[in-house]
């Protein structure tokens, strides 16, 4: 049985929780503030109130944030990455908590929580290892005896603002590499899933407490958008990560980008396509392209969103399909079987409908799917749409939902044309058994974005890569390969070592 007030007891969430901790500060009061509410899509209950931040609260949380970084600089990296370790063991030590905590904010079933929440735990277990392989580079200098090379060394504070559908991986993915690099961390969450951000941020409590770091992890969860531009104005903060709608991230970008010297990292929306040619595998497509388009609502940055198949398969592809995607049980996060849960709220389910009439009203098909679900909570129908235009509104614009549109192609050239042809370039994909076909499309004429998966669904992320996409998805990098240096500046050195100068036959001293 699934007692919503137990799970928050054991996380230490409180009725009306506070949503903002500070070194200095510690968690806020709750007394007299807005409040906002955590409200679970399972049902559209009320899980807790959260008080949101005050402009006090940031100034408190960015003062210890900058005082904590002053000392943790010059923690040695490895000791950072096993305070990074120990976060990671805690949220391993408290999955099933956690795990019902994403559900109660998302609506994600529990399997697709705990696969989020082992993204967090993996992640750790990255940076840890990471920060003992954060390398410069000696260069040749062109002065005799003279050492030139390269190092990193820390930001300072980063803010990380995340979004709703990966409201701890994302966090982790940011903040454990910005950690190890030896800077501090305000997070500001998405205040439509609150209830996870306060509850790991209890975890990096404890860890903080036990390396005597506090100070290293800040919460910072206004309930409005002016506070909330406090840290993306705050000159004092030199990057801001931002996850989310490229809408937003367009004004991230302008806000952040007035001051000089200041960074943005970007990941925003994707509209991700995949080619299906006619030598594919369409069985594996099928089931690739379900996990794809389906998994996690449709609410993925890499979730499936165009089929760009050849001519000659596609109408076996969309039955294969439409027969992988009536298996898939779509239901209440809390019941046994359940794989896929609802929409975030009645926002995203408007949005849902709303392109599916406008897909329809231009001539396109449902051929799967496509309606609400009637019952509490904010479910819907994974959807197949076919006979659509590339050029369509709906089309190019990216919805955050379980929509696939079906579109035919001739030639590879035609096929190619179509996928790069929409503003997002984040995840892509292929099926293919030619190898003309996959290399032509891993090369500079082919996918235009940064993630191609080959003979797999567009979605999921392998933390041990370079996650992020180029175009309107904002070209930012997380997670593996070097995108710890995103988090850090570079600095040219030069030693001079053997006591002489330019202008030594010049100067006589």
């Amino acid at each position: 049985m699934f007692d919503t007030q137990d799970i928050l007891q054991k996380a230490g969430i409180a009725a009306v929780q506070s949503g903002s901790y500070g070194a200095t500060l510690g968690w806020a009061p709750v007394e007299g503030r807005t409040t906002f509410e955590a409200i679970c899509p399972a049902d559209g209950k009320l899980s807790a109130r959260i008080a949101g931040s005050t402009a006090e609260d940031y100034e408190a949380i960015v003062s210890a944030s900058l005082d904590a970084q002053k000392r943790w600089r010059m923690v040695p990296a490895p000791t950072r990455g096993e305070f990074v370790r120990r976060i990671g063991e805690l949220v391993e030590e408290n999955m099933e908590m956690l795990a019902a905590v994403v559900m109660l904010d998302t609506g994600k079933s529990l399997m697709e929580a705990k696969g989020e929440l082992k993204e967090v735990v993996d992640m750790a277990t990255l940076s840890a290892g990471q920060s003992r392989m954060m390398y410069g580079f000696t260069q040749q200098s062109q002065r005799a005896k003279h050492r030139m090379y390269d190092q990193w060394l820390p930001l300072g504070v980063v803010g990380i603002i995340t979004a709703y559908n990966f409201p701890a991986a994302v966090w982790a993915q940011n903040g454990f590499l910005s950690v190890i690099g030896g800077n501090t961390v305000i997070w500001k969450p998405s205040p439509k899933v609150p209830l996870t951000a306060i509850a790991i941020q209890k975890l990096a409590n404890q860890a903080m407490k036990e390396f005597k770091c506090e100070g290293v992890f800040s919460l910072y969860t206004p309930a409005d958008n002016e506070l909330a531009e406090l840290l993306l104005c705050d000159t004092r903060v030199p990057l801001i990560s931002f996850t989310g709608s490229s809408g937003v991230g367009r004004k991230v970008a302008d806000l952040v980008g007035q001051t000089l010297g200041r960074r943005f990292m970007l990941e925003c929306s994707g509209n991700n396509g995949c080619i299906v040619d006619e030598t594919a595998d369409l069985k594996l497509a099928a089931r690739a392209i379900t996990f794809g388009a389906v998994g996690t609502t449709g609410q993925r940055c890499t979730s499936t969103r165009r089929i760009i198949a050849h001519r000659s398969v596609l109408n076996e592809l969309v039955e294969l399909m439409a027969h992988s995607f009536e298996q898939i049980t779509i239901g209440d996060p809390r019941e046994p079987g359940t794989v896929v849960g609802p929409l975030i709220d009645g926002a995203a389910v408007g949005q849902y409908e709303a392109a599916l009439a406008q897909a329809v009203s231009l001539g396109g098909k449902v051929v799967y799917g496509g309606q609400r679900i009637n019952r509490p909570g904010h479910y819907v129908q994974a959807a197949i749409v076919t006979d659509v235009k590339p050029e369509w509104e709906c089309v190019q614009h990216e919805t955050f939902a379980p929509i696939v549109y079906v579109m035919p192609y001739d030639t590879l050239d035609e096929a190619i044309a179509i996928h790069n042809g929409v503003p997002q370039g984040l995840a892509s994909g292929m099926h293919s058994t030619n190898l003309t076909n996959i290399e032509t499309f891993l090369s500079a004429a082919g996918s235009d974005c940064g993630i191609v998966r080959i003979n797999m669904g567009t979605t999921g992320a392998d933390v041990g890569a370079a996650f992020g996409g180029e175009k309107e998805t904002g070209g930012g990098r997380t997670a593996g390969s070097d995108s710890w240096k995103g988090y850090m500046r570079r600095q040219s050195v030069c030693v001079n070592w053997g006591g002489e100068s330019a202008w030594d036959s010049r100067i006589k001293l």
